[in-house]
C-alpha cells in the first residue's frame, strides 16, 4: 500500500469519527470532504466534486479547525491552497 493510499485511509477514518450540525441550511460532515483527501495530502489538482463539496462545507470549516482530530488536516497548507484553487478561500475563525 503506498504511502498517499494509506494518507487518505487514515483521513476518511478521522472524517467519519466526527458529525457536526450547526445549521439547519448546512449539515457539517467532514466525511463529505474526502473526495479532496488526495488533493489535501498530496500536491494533486482538487476535482470538481471536492471543490463542490469544500464550497458547500465552508461554513463548517471553523468548527473543524477547533477540533483537534481535524484541525491539523483542515489548517495544512495544501488544504488552504484546494480551497483557494477552488474559489473558496478559508473563513476568518
Amino acid at each position: 500500500m503506498t504511502m498517499s493510499c494509506v494518507a487518505c485511509l487514515v483521513v476518511v477514518v478521522v472524517l467519519s469519527g466526527e458529525i457536526l450540525d450547526v445549521s439547519q441550511a448546512v449539515t457539517c460532515n467532514p466525511l463529505a470532504l474526502s473526495p479532496c483527501a488526495s488533493a489535501m495530502t498530496s500536491s494533486s489538482p482538487p476535482s470538481a466534486i471536492c471543490c463542490s463539496k469544500l464550497k458547500e462545507q465552508r461554513p463548517c470549516l471553523c468548527q473543524y479547525l477547533k477540533n483537534p482530530n481535524l484541525q491539523k488536516l483542515v489548517n495544512s497548507p495544501n488544504a488552504k491552497k484546494v480551497a483557494t484553487t477552488c474559489g473558496s478561500p478559508f473563513p476568518n475563525c
